[in-house]
C-alpha cells in the first residue's frame, strides 16, 4: 500500500535502521524513505521534529557519536546550539524516525512500528 503520510528517516549503515524500512515492507508500506545523512534537516526542521516527539534536543541527539564528544556537547545548556550542532552534524540525529502525519517516534525497536502506524 502506497502511503504518501509515511516517512522514515533512514541510515543505510544502522542495523536499527535498515530493520524499520524493513518493517514498513513486511507490513506492505510504501513510505517515504529520506537518506537523512545525505539531505540533513536544517534546525527548523529538528525544531519541528522535537516538538513531534515530544523531546528536548539532547534526548534526541546520539550522545555516544565521536562527533558529541568532539563538540564537547556534555555541558552545553543552550537548545539552540545542540539543535545547530545536529543540523551541521546529522550523525548526532537519533535514528530511525518514522513519521505519520504530524506524529512521529523514534522506532527503537522497530516493533513499536506497527502500533504506532495503527494510532
Amino acid at each position: 500500500m502506497k502511503s504518501s503520510n509515511i516517512k522514515v528517516w533512514h541510515n543505510p549503515r544502522c542495523s536499527k535502521s535498515r530493520e524499520a524500512v524493513k518493517v514498513l515492507e513486511e507490513l506492505n508500506i510504501e513510505g517515504e524513505v529520506i537518506k537523512y545523512l545525505e539531505n540533513p534537516p536544517d534546525a527548523n526542521e529538528i525544531k519541528s521534529i522535537l516538538k513531534m516527539l515530544g523531546l528536548t534536543a539532547r534526548e534526541l541527539m546520539r550522545t555516544t557519536e565521536d562527533i558529541y564528544k568532539e563538540l564537547n556537547l556534555k555541558n552545553e545548556q543552550s537548545e539552540e546550539k545542540l539543535i545547530e550542532a545536529m543540523a551541521q552534524n546529522p550523525k548526532l540525529i537519533q535514528r530511525p524516525i518514522v513519521f505519520k502525519d504530524s506524529k512521529a517516534i523514534i522506532a527503537r525497536p522497530s516493533s513499536l512500528i506497527a502500533d504506532f502506524l495503527k494510532a
